[in-house]
């Protein structure tokens, strides 16, 4: 199963997300952009274990630990999963001791919200282990005031969904996405989001923001995943923050060439970058193209799927079941 809960313990898979095509719609007077975006969770992510002591205490207490990550992944009261835990407790005015445990393998600054879902995995735990302690849009507050990612993968499970505003109007969708194998790029180096949303204002935004309505609004546009391949025929993957990632980081469109040189029904890249990711009919041909291409260290590429909340269990995010 790839959830698991005792009285005082529940642990979650916290599957990643690709965008299914981005754009930015609006940018507000206190900054934040307005964006509209398909997401797509997938099976390649990280899981969370959370352990709710109950002892009294006067304190708010939080013991997390990390295993897997990378040198970009904080420890620490840093790292957004045992924020998320801080957060909880706050909201709700418990005083608590909680383990959290992250198993993490989605890297930091991915462009495939691998905290944001770690964070929301968090909190979805809580509310399992403290029933009624935060009504749903407290919890929601919560969830957006980490960042704009987490109220997407707040919906228990996770599943596609139309995502617009600055993250915290979530509309799931209905329809099944057609069987597709999912091949992910990255060139190895992280890219800061804040990075490339400075580097959009300063070149991209008005070339995009001139228009009230985006593409994805509109009857043809994304929601309905039925017609995937029409969408993609159509090219509808566009990320409007695509050309400030590549300002900042070239080595993405030189994969992104390689990948839209192959067999693949559609290549973007995710939320902010610099991941990558391109549509196959099958896993065969994903493998094929991942096989031939010319990547470098510390770049890397995997193949996966969408993310399958039932029966698939833990392996159907990492291929092997935390040890816990």
């Amino acid at each position: 199963m790839t959830e698991a809960a005792t009285p005082g313990a529940c642990a979650l898979a916290a599957p990643a997300k690709l965008n299914l095509g981005l754009r930015v719609t609006g940018r507000r007077h206190d900054g934040y952009h307005e964006l509209e975006s398909l997401f797509l969770p997938i099976a390649f992510g990280d899981h969370v274990r959370v352990e709710r002591h109950d002892v009294v205490s006067r304190a708010r207490e939080v013991r997390f630990t990390l295993s897997g990550g990378t040198p970009d992944v904080p420890a620490g009261d840093a790292n957004l999963a045992a924020r998320a835990a801080h957060a909880f407790l706050e909201a709700a005015g418990l005083r608590a001791t909680l383990d959290v445990h992250l198993l993490k393998r989605v890297p930091g600054g991915a462009g495939l919200g691998g905290g944001s879902s770690d964070a929301a995995a968090v909190l979805r735990a809580l509310a399992r282990l403290y029933p009624g302690a935060l009504a749903p849009d407290a919890l929601a507050a919560v969830g957006l005031g980490l960042g704009s990612d987490v109220p997407f993968f707040l919906q228990d499970p996770p599943r596609p969904a139309l995502v617009t505003g600055i993250g915290e109007r979530v509309s799931p969708l209905s329809g099944g996405l057609p069987e597709v194998a999912i091949l992910l790029v990255h060139p190895g180096v992280p890219l800061s989001t804040k990075a490339v949303f400075e580097a959009f204002d300063a070149q991209d935004a008005a070339l995009t923001l001139h228009s009230a309505a985006s593409t994805m609004r509109t009857p043809s546009g994304l929601r309905d995943l039925e017609n995937l391949g029409e969408h993609l025929r159509n090219g509808l993957l566009v990320n409007d923050l695509e050309p400030a990632a590549i300002r900042l980081c070239p080595p993405i469109a030189r994969l992104g060439g390689q990948l839209r040189a192959s067999a693949a029904l559609g290549v973007g890249m995710s939320g902010s970058g610099p991941t990558l990711f391109a549509l196959f009919e099958d896993r065969a041909a994903a493998e094929e193209a991942r096989a031939g291409l010319a990547l470098e260290a510390p770049a890397w590429s995997r193949v996966t799927e969408r993310y399958e909340p039932a029966g698939r269990g833990p392996q159907g995010i990492h291929g092997a079941s935390p040890n816990w």
